[in-house]
């Protein structure tokens, strides 16, 4: 029940990853909201529609089809996007009676680039040992 609960108080991407993880120490309401934000992508099936959403050609999707695809109900797979919408990694546009999502790019990368080590002190190739 936990995780329902801070799923219902997650913050949009952009107000929670400005500051990279590795870029210095985090305080304890900034390294909250960062845990949050990646709770949203530590779901299977979250993983599975972005997944799903990307690999179409335009990259978007309707619940029908990722209900299809998921092999999860329809309130389940509605209670995900939401989820994905709500911390703003998908938009959605109403198209008569179908709702179509896609990704929202700058958002999962402002996620990805969260994780990014700072560059001058990016891991450097390790020597090769000869042996």
């Amino acid at each position: 029940m936990e995780i329902l609960r801070a799923m219902k108080n997650v913050e949009r991407i952009e107000e929670c990853c400005g500051q990279g993880v590795l870029h210095g120490p985090l305080d304890e309401v900034r390294a909250e909201r960062l845990a949050d934000a990646f709770r949203v992508v530590a779901d299977s099936a979250r993983l599975r529609i972005l997944s799903l959403i990307s690999s179409k050609d335009p990259e978007e999707s309707w619940v029908g089809e990722l209900t299809q695809a998921l092999g999860l109900s329809q309130p389940t797979v509605s209670h995900h996007l939401r989820v994905l919408h709500d911390a703003g990694l998908i938009e959605r546009e109403v198209r008569g009676n179908r709702t179509y999502y896609s990704l929202a790019c700058d958002q999962i990368d402002l996620l990805r680039e969260s994780l990014a080590p700072k560059k001058a002190t990016a891991r450097k190739k390790a020597p090769s040992r000869a042996g």
